[in-house]
């Protein structure tokens, strides 16, 4: 089989990671893979901030937690030391499907290359408050932004999951 097509097939949201870091140059190779995804109209305007440093992750766990209405010590994004942050210019119309494809690339990049993902909402909350603003503005990000979703990448811890069965009458030829 094809392997892409068995990557498509085989990866799995991971919800339990441990928790020493991938290298750095996988995560640029998920990343550089989310930036190849499709575009609306070649636009390339999703961005991705790259998470690593503990302390900083903690935030976005405390945060998420908040936004999410959960207890501040369960973590969202399953123990996945790195989280990959996928932003697009708020102003573009196809922000959302352009955001998504960016997702959906570094997943199946991250599962390509032995490691887990999972796919973590509630970004789009985050990036309205104004310290995650000021965040981008630190890092030399200009203009407006909104939250696409964090993309939690690790080491799976354990057994990877099965798919589910594949619901039938899902598909209708014209």
């Amino acid at each position: 089989m094809n392997e892409v097509l068995k990557a498509m097939k085989e990866r799995r949201s991971i919800r339990k990671f441990k928790p020493e870091m991938p290298e750095r140059e996988n995560l640029e190779r998920i990343i550089e893979a989310g930036l190849y995804a499709p575009s609306a109209r070649g636009r390339q305007a999703a961005i991705v901030a790259a998470v690593t440093n503990k302390e900083l992750r903690d935030k976005f766990t405390a945060i998420n937690c908040k936004i999410g209405g959960w207890d501040p010590s369960f973590d969202p994004f399953y123990g996945a030391p790195a989280i990959l942050v996928v932003l697009a210019e708020k102003d573009w119309a196809n922000r959302v499907y352009d955001g998504s494809l960016v997702m959906g690339n570094m997943l199946l990049a991250a599962h390509s290359l032995g490691l887990g993902g999972i796919w973590i909402h509630r970004a789009k909350e985050e990036f309205e408050m104004p310290e995650y603003k000021a965040l981008l503005k630190e890092l030399g990000v200009e203009g407006e932004w909104e939250g696409i979703g964090h993309c939690a990448v690790g080491y799976a811890q354990g057994e990877l999951p099965k798919a589910a069965e594949r619901k039938e009458n899902r598909v209708f030829w014209i």
